[in-house]
């Protein structure tokens, strides 16, 4: 039954915090063609938020105001929907509060309003990879799954379609919700602040997977057993229905997913049933045809494969589906492979100028590496000699891992941002330290001494570390001018 406080005809809804990347865009424009008055209240100037706001230019009624909040804006409206980057302590959410208003959010709404089962995953790294991968094993085992164990029912065969949303682009909730049927699927990422929301109104998924779990966000969370708590809700609050049981699957290889599904399996009655995954579970023919490089998207992939195999795909779609599933933008993708071509002078001794060839550099896109564990993951994917490229917005993580990992697998390291310095000073405490260091103001320095100290056979690797924040709008924004910076200087 749909919840009549999300009926918003003829209310006024604040939409707190609308994002440069647009994450309040969804329920701005569900409100609006819901009835409701839609106002937009955010801290960026309107100048920074110029493609979120192009996004809602048939709406002419909505109210932005931009550049800061007003507390008006929260004392006069029915209902207030806050970003999940919006902290729940909040000083403007304790005036509304305050003011007894109605408090949600766009995954909230989502899960109060959706007639579909939920699959969400989430995780400190590979959950958007690990979604795409679900999603992708999923849609090719629609009607098609052959089940050889005869005890597992073939669940796919009754799945009409899969609708696959999160952190993978513009992909919308709210706006397809009306769209979904109680026989689909839905398989979606979920971040640790969109957890700390469904929490509040003791939402889980129907089957929820853990990736693994490294520290991240310590910069809003103080300690990592926090960040975990908030990562647990994915588990706390599922509930089987009547007809079939709450699913929770876990990294057998993580440490903390070890632990919960020990937890959970001991908990679990008839409501609930645990599963674990690890990449020794993916078969040699299965790795054959799976193309993305790295034990990390092993592991991704031996997810994904938990889930399909949960929903009875067998093991030859699996297989045969694989050679078609792209990386994701920002994910280790492959920018560029130079070949030839003059592309520097070099002095001799003599004084004269020899000219040195550089073919085979390979340039790798990975924005969205963006805590210390993705980075090192990226430098174990390749055995080629490596040049990282790393640095940005300060999380408050340790770096010490990354630095003794560089160290001791990089070529070179060349680092920008806020955690420049702190990343140079891992590198150095290494006793094994074989790494160029050099710090830059700039991504546009940083390629072009990546493309100099390039040599044939070399892996230039843009993998972070840290988030965006102090340099770009997101690590979208970060990627795509990776990319053309690369493309600019291998032409």
């Amino acid at each position: 039954m749909r919840d009549t406080r999300y009926e918003f005809a003829g209310k006024t809804v604040l939409v707190m915090g609308l994002g440069r990347f647009g994450g309040g865009v969804d329920v701005a424009k569900f409100a609006a063609a819901g009835g409701a008055k839609v106002v937009i209240t955010d801290l960026a100037s309107a100048q920074q938020l110029s493609d979120s706001v192009k996004k809602l230019e048939e709406f002419a009624d909505i109210e932005f105001h931009l550049g800061s909040h007003d507390p008006a804006d929260f004392e006069q409206a029915d209902i207030i929907v806050a970003n999940p980057a919006v902290p729940s302590d909040n000083e403007f959410l304790k005036l509304a509060r305050r003011h007894n208003k109605f408090i949600t959010s766009q995954i909230s709404i989502f899960f109060q309003l959706c007639p579909a089962p939920i699959i969400g995953i989430t995780g400190a790294n590979g959950k958007s990879t690990t979604t795409a991968l679900a999603a992708h094993l999923l849609r090719n085992g629609l009607g098609k799954s052959i089940v050889r164990d005869t005890s597992i029912e073939n669940r796919a065969s009754r799945i009409e379609h899969v609708w696959l949303s999160g952190n993978i682009g513009d992909e919308p909730l709210l706006t397809v919700v009306d769209q979904i049927a109680s026989g689909d699927l839905v398989v979606l990422e979920l971040s640790s602040f969109q957890l700390e929301q469904l929490a509040q109104i003791q939402k889980a998924p129907k089957v929820a997977l853990l990736t693994n779990l490294t520290p991240n966000h310590l910069d809003r969370y103080g300690t990592f057993a926090a960040y975990c708590a908030a990562k647990e809700n994915i588990f706390r609050f599922q509930k089987p229905s009547e007809d079939s049981p709450a699913v929770s699957i876990f990294n057998a290889e993580d440490k903390v997913g070890a632990e919960w599904f020990e937890k959970y399996e001991k908990a679990a009655g008839g409501g609930r049933i645990c599963i674990k995954f690890s990449t020794d579970d993916v078969s040699q023919e299965i790795r054959d045809s799976f193309r993305l490089p790295g034990r990390a998207n092993l592991s991704n992939l031996a997810a994904a494969i938990a889930i399909a195999k949960y929903f009875g795909v067998d093991d030859d779609l699996i297989k045969n589906s694989l050679p078609e599933f792209k990386p994701l933008p920002h994910r280790l993708e492959l920018v560029r492979q130079t070949y030839g071509g003059l592309v520097e002078q070099i002095p001799s001794s003599a004084g004269s100028y020899q000219a040195r060839l550089r073919r085979g550099v390979f340039w790798y896109n990975d924005s969205k590496a963006t805590t210390p564990q993705s980075a090192i993951a990226a430098l174990e994917a390749f055995d080629q000699p490596k040049i990282i490229i790393a640095g940005g917005y300060d999380k408050e993580l340790s770096f010490d891992e990354l630095g003794r990992k560089i160290a001791e697998n990089a070529k070179a390291a060349i680092l920008i941002g806020q955690t420049a310095e702190k990343i140079a000073d891992a590198i150095k405490a290494s006793p094994k330290n074989q790494a160029r260091t050099e710090l830059v103001e700039s991504l546009a320095e940083a390629v072009q001494l990546a493309n100099q100290l390039a040599e044939t056979g070399d892996v230039v690797l843009l993998s972070p570390a840290c988030a965006s924040y102090d340099m770009f709008d997101n690590f979208q924004h970060r990627g795509c001018e990776f990319i053309r910076l690369v493309r600019d200087i291998s032409r």
